[in-house]
């Protein structure tokens, strides 16, 4: 069976998740504040926080931002659940908007018109590592200033809609020869499993507010808030005689472990040299086997602003129903090939619909889905299996 997308497990990182477990420090301690300052540097960012997923990195800013009952916050119908949830986790009300037909990324008109003066957040998603138009995105928010509300000490210093990227997919891609994690005012990684650099779990909030905040005061006012409020972490109070500690409000309990960060420091090290390239390699030979069947529809990897991370290879397959691409993969799994969806939009969720969201207000998103299909993309991946890939690929197309 060909899988989906493993976590690339080596020697290096074995070496160093023992050498972690040896030193006798497993919680937040050296090795995760190497790792924050290691993607600072990589992503041109100005403060980086790591913490145990994404999704906690995206509820955390929302709350740093006092988004709260009777807010608003836009993102892309075209995501994955956990961008909408953690808004419902604030109270707020999640307003979904189209994506664009030929990249899936959100729809920076779409956006436009959404705009309120109870919207407190924009969330763009980098579907599958492509960044969005932020220098739009960006505009939009400052444009639509004068409308803004602001309820909150952060909200008045800022002056303006936030823009929170869900950069879950992106690690690495750029926008105008500038890494995702300095495109915008707050950026969230994912390190999950699946992700092209994994920490098993874990995420980073990459800061890059704009005066007058002092990015290195929000880093350690959320170091605190991610772990319970409390003002001094397990590695300060190592200190002697350093016990004495204050909670100072009821905060979270999210932070990053050592041993996570440890893997996160071996690929980090190895990403544009080595990670990149392969799956580059992958995904432009998909092209190449595929390129003749004029049904199918390549993922956008580039543009004169953009350079993907080539997260994920999402083909669509011109002229099929939703039920024959389902029939598709049932096929294609068949052949002992593990193949994906990305993603069923969050409209079309039992929860979400339950709550009056039509999967019909965002035609694009529903057209996109209907036909797409991810094939297998991660390191280990062979020429041999790229080629059994695509001959089952074929294969199903050719059924239907």
């Amino acid at each position: 069976m060909i899988p989906f997308s493993p976590p690339r497990i080596d020697d290096k990182i074995i070496n160093e998740v023992i050498a972690a477990l040896k030193s006798g420090w497993i919680t937040t301690g050296p090795r995760t504040k190497t790792f924050e300052k290691k993607i600072t540097e990589y992503c041109g960012n100005k403060n980086t926080l790591c913490l145990n997923s994404a999704t906690a990195g995206l509820e955390i800013m929302l709350r740093w931002y006092d988004v709260k009952e009777g807010d608003e916050v836009i993102l892309p119908a075209y995501t994955y659940s956990a961008t909408a949830n953690v808004i419902v986790h604030c109270g707020a009300k999640p307003v979904f908007v189209d994506v664009n037909a030929e990249d899936f990324n959100i729809s920076v008109a779409a956006i436009e018109k959404a705009i309120t003066s109870r919207t407190k957040v924009i969330m763009p998603v980098d579907f599958a590592g492509l960044p969005c138009d932020y220098d739009e995105i960006n505009a939009l928010a400052k444009k639509h200033a004068g409308i803004f509300k602001a309820e909150s000490e952060n909200q008045k210093k800022l002056g303006r809609i936030l823009v929170l990227s869900d950069s879950a997919h992106s690690f690495g891609a750029s926008y105008k020869n500038k890494k995702t994690g300095s495109l915008t005012d707050v950026s969230v990684f994912s390190f999950h499993a699946v992700k092209n650099l994994s920490t098993a779990e874990g995420g980073a909030v990459a800061l890059n507010l704009p005066a007058p905040f002092d990015n290195e005061e929000v880093y350690k006012y959320l170091c605190v808030k991610t772990l319970h409020g409390q003002n001094k972490d397990a590695l300060a109070k190592t200190q002697k005689g350093n016990w004495r500690y204050d909670i100072i409000e009821a905060g979270y309990k999210c932070n990053m472990t050592d041993i996570c960060a440890a893997m996160g420091l071996v690929e980090l090290e190895r990403y544009d040299s080595d990670t990149l390239v392969k799956r580059k390699y992958i995904a432009d030979k998909y092209k190449k086997l595929l390129s003749a069947d004029k049904r199918l529809v390549f993922p956008v990897y580039e543009t004169a602003d953009k350079k993907s991370c080539y997260h994920l290879f999402p083909l669509r397959i011109s002229g099929i129903t939703e039920a024959q691409r389902d029939a598709m993969i049932q096929k294609i799994s068949n052949d002992d090939v593990s193949v994906n969806v990305h993603f069923i939009p969050v409209p079309m969720m039992s929860f979400y619909k339950g709550m009056g969201y039509d999967i019909k207000n965002y035609p694009v998103t529903h057209a996109n889905y209907s036909h797409e299909l991810t094939l297998p993309l991660y390191y280990d991946l062979t020429d041999a299996q790229i080629e059994t890939v695509c001959k089952a690929f074929l294969n199903a197309l050719n059924t239907i």
